[in-house]
């Protein structure tokens, strides 16, 4: 089930080739990234189902999970923006979130969003657990520490703190449990003696780790 189309969403998928028997569920703008890139043609269709899935539209698996894609916030791959064109946050089939349930609990899976909206923010009023993007403390962050040249917002994240944050973002939501992934190596939160793991741990978030285990 993919989230997008950015080179960490896609490039397991080769990890998978040898025949093995699989469905990729992702919208089709997603789907269409795959199409044109023959790499991805190492996915043998004779054994992998490529599964088109429309926004808003639940999807039932044999897992006994129904999945939603619902847009958020985000931006086109890197790799596909027009060098000549300024890069635009928009709301499409180009970056979704997804909901899981079972019929009796549900989960939120967000791992890259570029901006709370009111329509994402009445999504999770309530939810018993979401998962949402925690790749940066700050916007500048990755800039700052000589490790990369674009903003947060520039590459389609919001960051974890600041007044447009995402702490600040959930602060009235009443999420139940919040977890923080996709978390840049740049990221202060995933040193447990930070200051700033102690700024989310205040606010109620958790932050993902290897083998994480969340039961509802």
């Amino acid at each position: 089930m993919l989230t997008g189309g950015e080179v960490d969403n896609v490039a397991g998928l080769l990890t998978l080739r040898e025949r093995q028997a699989l469905t990729i569920y992702a919208t089709a703008a997603v789907h269409a990234v795959l199409d044109s890139n023959p790499i991805f043609e190492a996915l043998d269709r004779q054994v992998v189902t490529r599964h088109l899935v429309a926004l808003e539209t639940p999807v039932r698996t044999d897992l006994q999970l129904t999945f939603t894609l619902f847009a958020v916030p985000g931006k086109v791959p890197l790799y596909l923006e027009d060098p000549a064109a300024a890069p635009a946050v928009e709301t499409g089939e180009m970056a979704v979130g997804i909901s899981v349930t079972d019929g009796r609990h549900t989960l939120h899976y967000i791992p890259g969003c570029a901006a709370m909206t009111p329509a994402l923010a009445n999504r999770l009023r309530n939810a018993e657990l979401v998962y949402f993007d925690g790749t940066l403390w700050s916007d500048e962050e990755m800039i700052r520490a000589g490790i990369g040249q674009k903003s947060g917002l520039r590459m389609g994240h919001m960051s974890v703190s600041g007044p447009e944050g995402t702490v600040a973002a959930f602060r009235e939501l009443g999420v139940r449990r919040k977890v923080l992934i996709h978390l840049n190596n740049s990221n202060p939160v995933l040193l447990d003696d930070s200051a700033e793991r102690a700024a989310v741990t205040a606010a109620g978030w958790e932050v993902a780790y290897d083998g994480m285990e969340i039961e509802l």
